[in-house]
């Protein structure tokens, strides 16, 4: 991947650009982080022209290795006002990568009322002027009739918006297909979707065939790295056992029993029927069921993880794919919901209006701590998505604009964010390692930049968790930039020069473990100092008061890292 492909919308020009050599050993979100630093004001309106879009495979995206086409996008957020990725799997990242782009640019803004689709190949890039048919659909539809048009799943993959990213919500992400061409994986959180309507740009369809690898410069390496990195696969319990069992599903059990799982808009860590919407319920209803259910499923070409999966229905028909913790916690637990079957449909419907499932689940947790609805009002919520927010009525329009600004709205306190972006499902009040990455990452409340959920350490203690977090985001970091999912960080554990191994056999480099780390901290640098810039101070790395205050049930902890070691945490 050399090349850089600029994208005009106000002109619909573009330009194909030689990879500058300062980007040479970036990718990822060390490539979104860095364009969006050198290239977006800190200060502009997120939703402005003057704001940018960038997608970026990962370094080793688009290659024979397994999880490794991992896709980021980087802007200024709408949400948070930070500088933002978020990264997503489906076929877009591997098909770029193919094509030889180490990022796609998309700046200008075309004009209000027009929408665009993008078509990018091999030797050419067109813009078409989206059918009326595409305005208003959603991403099931859109991809539907794009993949008619442009010659089915194995000719193309496609990243897109539905409903909520054309009325430029604050829930609105972007939408991949997956390998089978289903419209369900998404660039989530900050508001990305929102910047892509903000370009009038409907859809992008990438072009290819799926059988041009990226090319690597040591072969022997590479197939050392390689063999290593599967046999970590296959040997680790988490990535052989686990998630292809259980999918992320199977963490609602282990963050329940820690106490730290939200529930009614987290007022208490433990749900009373946690055991209705956690992995193992899920994997027995899949089963039950049959059909087109599937307990394992890749989300990409290439994974042999699997941890993706396929709800049915009681007749056997696909639901939703895929059912995620984060989901069944947002969506189950937090509005006090224990119906696998409704949190499927609240899946599909945000997967087809694009919209964050986080975000999302977490305003309308605010909306029933307001009393707009009722704890545990399934059918109210899917009315909410699917008249309300997909048609932006203005309590749509409301559910869209995100937790902070809702819970402001109504006057709710107990509002669960930082940076104005809702925190994950693990409360950090008893999981106090997240905690501290929800204050000190550069992206705002998010476990994918580092989740400590998964080390063996007393969730509940606040020492040493400055510590860990620093730790645990310089690795996601490292895996962001080389395209990794993020579930071979519990590899990083065992053997992480396997890391730095295909790092080198890709780019014909001597680089240690250790260098990666350090660029790793590098990005992080830049992102912070695009923050800065943008007015965030150490005041904003902070969670909400209340939940320094609020005790959490059952342990009655409150989140005690002492705001001396959050303020200094990059500093060592």
């Amino acid at each position: 991947m050399n090349r850089i492909l600029r994208i005009n919308m106000t002109d619909r020009t573009f330009v194909v650009e030689p990879l500058p050599d300062r980007y040479r050993y970036l990718g990822g979100r060390a490539i979104t982080s860095q364009i969006v630093a050198d290239e977006v004001p800190p200060t502009c309106d997120a939703l402005g022209p003057s704001n940018k879009l960038v997608w970026a495979p990962g370094l080793l995206s688009g290659t024979t290795v397994s999880s490794t086409s991992r896709v980021s996008v980087g802007c200024k957020s709408p949400l948070t006002g930070t500088i933002k990725e978020s990264n997503a799997g489906g076929e877009t990242g591997l098909l770029l990568a193919q094509l030889g782009y180490r990022a796609v640019i998309v700046e200008g803004a075309a004009e209000p009322g027009s929408w665009w689709v993008l078509v990018i190949d091999w030797d050419e890039v067109r813009f078409v002027e989206a059918p009326k048919s595409l305005i208003g659909a959603g991403g099931y539809a859109t991809a539907a009739e794009l993949f008619a048009q442009y010659g089915g799943v194995r000719q193309c993959g496609m990243a897109l918006i539905g409903p909520a990213g054309e009325l430029k919500m604050n829930v609105a992400g972007i939408v991949n297909t997956d390998r089978d061409g289903r419209a369900s994986r998404l660039n989530a959180r900050g508001g990305v979707g929102a910047v892509m309507g903000s370009k009038s740009l409907k859809a992008v369809v990438v072009m290819g065939n799926k059988r041009n690898p990226v090319s690597h410069v040591d072969e022997m390496r590479w197939k050392e790295g390689a063999r290593q990195y599967m046999r970590m696969l296959r040997e680790h319990p988490a990535t052989s056992e686990r998630y292809p069992q259980l999918g992320t599903a199977g963490t609602l059990e282990v963050v329940n029993k820690l106490g730290g799982l939200p529930t009614r808009n987290f007022s208490a860590g433990r749900f009373e029927a946690a055991d209705q919407i956690a992995g193992i319920r899920m994997r027995e209803i899949i089963l039950e069921r049959g059909g087109e259910g599937r307990t394992t499923h890749s989300c990409m070409t290439g994974c042999a993880i699997q941890c993706s999966n396929i709800f049915p229905d009681r007749m056997g028909r696909e639901v939703a794919s895929s059912m995620e913790f984060e989901t069944n916690g947002l969506w189950g637990s937090n509005l006090g919901i224990a119906d696998l079957d409704a949190v499927a449909r609240f899946t599909y419907l945000c997967n087809d209006l694009g919209v964050d499932t986080i975000e999302a689940g977490g305003t309308m947790g605010i909306f029933m701590e307001a009393g707009l609805i009722q704890w545990g009002d399934a059918s109210a919520v899917e009315h909410i998505l699917d008249h309300d927010l997909r048609s932006g009525t203005p309590l749509g329009r409301l559910a869209g604009s995100g937790a902070g600004i809702a819970g402001r709205a109504l006057g709710v306190v107990r509002v669960p964010v930082v940076k104005n972006q809702t925190i994950s499902a693990y409360d950090p009040r008893a999981i106090k390692g997240n905690g501290v990455t929800y204050c000190t990452s550069p992206q705002g409340a998010d476990h994918t930049a580092g989740n400590t959920i998964g080390m063996k350490v007393d969730h509940l203690d606040p020492a040493g968790k400055v510590a860990l977090s620093r730790e645990v985001q310089l690795v996601a970091t490292i895996l962001d930039m080389l395209g990794y999912c993020t579930f071979a960080r519990g590899l990083t554990d065992i053997n992480p020069e396997t890391f730095s191994t295909m790092f080198n056999a890709y780019m014909g480099t001597t680089w240690s473990w250790k260098d990666l780390r350090q660029l790793a901290l590098s990005v992080i640098g830049t992102e912070r100092g695009f923050n800065r810039r943008a007015g965030f101070g150490a005041a904003h790395d902070r969670l909400p008061e209340w939940m320094r205050k609020e005790p959490l049930p059952p342990h009655n902890a409150v989140f005690d890292v002492d705001n001396e070691g959050l303020d200094s945490i990059w500093e060592c």
